[in-house]
């Protein structure tokens, strides 16, 4: 299944029914009169996050949704039928906004979570609405509503409580592969990773969610390379793993070049947590791994990390941490729900 993780869709919610004009005119009815019934109301257009779904590739193949219109009263008081509603399926992390494509209208992060995109239009009163001890026979009834129709953009960033940045080939497919049971495309030449994948991480008796997106190149946040679109599917993570390759020329210039991209997407990147690891350490000694470590975390005024997915070299250490800072910042996000549900007028 290919991976879309934005999308535009058309929507139309259903059209009011026209209001009846009619009138019981049996001959031995003592009391007849007006007696059309109301329009039925058009069909909203929802959108639901369910927990089956983690992409858009289905909004590829049909854009244009359209719900059902109310029916038109008729005689004898009869209400016309109510037009169905339409429900557009979308994954967790889908945020919906406005066609300008900045204005975020709704977030839907939790399965279950379900907001009206727009609303059916009312249906019209039928005659019999109308009358009144003065107006004993009104020839009057009401056109149902038009629905709204709305452009919409839907833009997926995925859930995960980890993520993995660094430039391209600096290793981060290959240790999502060897934490978890993903399969990302592994090649040695750069963005082999064009897009992001998950993968589910065992740190101890913890369980989390890791990102790995493609790499980033200077100028990213003006398009060079493929952009920094994809850094959006970071956004939700409690934790970064910025990974450097060893065998780089300048180990502090390429990480100035990531931080400088995360600082320029804004979203919050440049606050989050973050964990810095030199990766391919399997390609050099362990001393000197340790000591271009050591000579970076000097550099940085940061703990530096030397590991490497392919031997294992400091991967379990890598972990613990990781999954130590999702672990805090899960109890914090639990205590600040329960404190923000426990005050009821």
């Amino acid at each position: 299944m290919k991976f879309l993780d934005q999308s535009k869709v058309y929507v139309k919610s259903g059209n009011g029914g026209n209001g009846c004009i009619s009138f019981r005119r049996e001959k031995y009815v003592e009391f007849g009169g007006p007696n059309g019934g109301d329009g039925g109301r058009g069909g909203d257009v929802w959108a639901l996050c369910v927990d089956n779904l983690n992409t858009l590739i289905d909004f590829r193949f049909q854009q244009h949704y359209k719900a059902g219109n109310g029916q038109h009263g008729m005689g004898s008081d009869c209400t016309g039928v109510n037009g169905d509603d339409i429900t557009l399926l979308v994954p967790p992390g889908t945020q919906i906004l406005d066609e300008d494509n900045e204005t975020v209208l709704a977030d839907l992060t939790d399965v279950d979570d379900k907001v009206q995109l727009v609303q059916g239009g009312n249906g019209g009163f039928g005659n019999a609405r109308f009358k009144s001890s003065t107006n004993q026979a009104p020839r009057k009834a009401n056109p149902g509503e038009p629905g709204i129709e709305r452009t919409l953009w839907l833009r997926l960033k995925l859930i995960a409580d980890a993520g993995l940045v660094g430039l391209p080939n600096a290793g981060k497919s290959t240790f999502l592969s060897s934490v978890s049971a993903a399969k990302p495309k592994i090649a040695d030449y750069p963005f082999t990773t064009l897009h992001p994948n998950l993968g589910v991480v065992k740190a101890g008796d913890l369980d989390f969610v890791l990102a790995d997106i493609p790499g980033l190149i200077e100028g990213a946040h003006e398009g060079a390379g493929i952009g920094d679109r994809f850094l959006g599917h970071v956004e939700r993570c409690e934790v970064l793993l910025h990974l450097i390759d060893a065998n780089s020329e300048d180990l502090l210039k390429d990480y100035k070049i990531i931080r400088g991209e995360l600082e320029a997407y804004g979203g919050e990147l440049s606050n989050k947590e973050e964990l810095i690891a030199i990766s391919k350490c399997d390609s050099i000694t362990e001393e000197i791994s340790e000591e271009i470590a050591a000579e970076l975390s000097e550099q940085l005024g940061k703990e530096v990390i030397a590991l490497s997915a392919v031997s294992g070299y400091n991967l379990e250490r890598t972990l613990l941490r990781l999954g130590s800072t999702v672990r805090t910042n899960r109890v914090k996000a639990k205590e600040a729900k329960k404190e923000k549900t426990s005050w009821r007028p």
